[in-house]
C-alpha cells in the first residue's frame, strides 16, 4: 500500500482522532497516548509534533488522509547520541506492511539528520506485532526489563530493540 511520510499539520486533527481512538493501539503505546483519544489529546499531539526544528514526528499519509504517525525523539545529557523511534497506525491499516517500509525511511533520515549513532525502541513484551517489524528493519534485542511497566492494571515487561548507524 502506498504512502508518504510528512509532517503533521493542523488539518489532521479529525483523521487523528479517528484513526488513534483506538484501545488496541493506545494498549501498546505509553499513557501519553490516552484511550479515548479525544479531539482535546489529538490538538495537544498536533501541537507537540509541529514544534521544532528540523522535523522529528511525521504523519503517514495515505491518499491524503493521516492514519499513523512516526518519530524520533532524540536524547539529551549522557544520551544525546540516541533517538528513541516510536510509531503508531490505524488499525485498518495493519497487516499491509505500511510500518515495514516506514521504520527504513525514518532511520534513514534520522542518521543524516540529527547527529546520533544508535536508534532505539521499547514495545511491551506483549507487542509481538511490533517485535518482528523491529527486527525485520534490523533492530538487536538489547534488553529485556521484567515487570518494569504499569498499564491498564498489569504489569509487563519492557524490550529494548536497537540499531546503530
Amino acid at each position: 500500500m502506498n504512502f508518504t511520510l510528512r509532517p503533521w499539520n493542523d488539518n489532521d486533527l479529525e483523521s487523528l482522532v479517528k484513526y488513534a481512538n483506538n484501545l488496541s493501539i493506545s494498549k501498546n503505546m505509553t499513557n501519553k497516548f490516552p484511550h479515548p483519544y479525544t479531539i482535546e489529546s489529538g490538538k495537544a499531539f498536533l501541537k507537540m509534533a509541529t514544534q521544532g526544528s528540523p522535523t522529528h514526528i511525521f504523519a503517514i499519509d495515505i491518499n491524503g488522509e493521516a492514519v499513523g504517525g512516526i518519530g524520533l525523539h532524540p536524547q539529551d545529557d549522557i544520551h544525546c547520541k540516541n533517538a528513541e523511534l516510536g510509531y503508531w497506525l490505524g488499525e485498518p491499516f495493519w497487516g499491509k506492511g505500511i510500518i515495514s517500509k516506514a521504520i527504513p525511511q525514518i532511520l534513514n533520515y534520522g542518521f543524516k539528520t540529527f547527529d546520533i549513532t544508535r536508534i532505539f525502541a521499547r514495545p511491551f513484551h506483549t507487542n509481538i506485532g511490533s517485535q518482528k517489524v523491529l527486527e525485520k528493519a534490523g533492530f538487536k534485542l538489547e534488553a529485556r526489563l521484567e515487570k518494569v511497566l504499569y498499564k491498564h492494571g498489569e504489569y509487563l515487561d519492557e524490550l529494548i530493540y536497537a540499531t546503530r548507524k
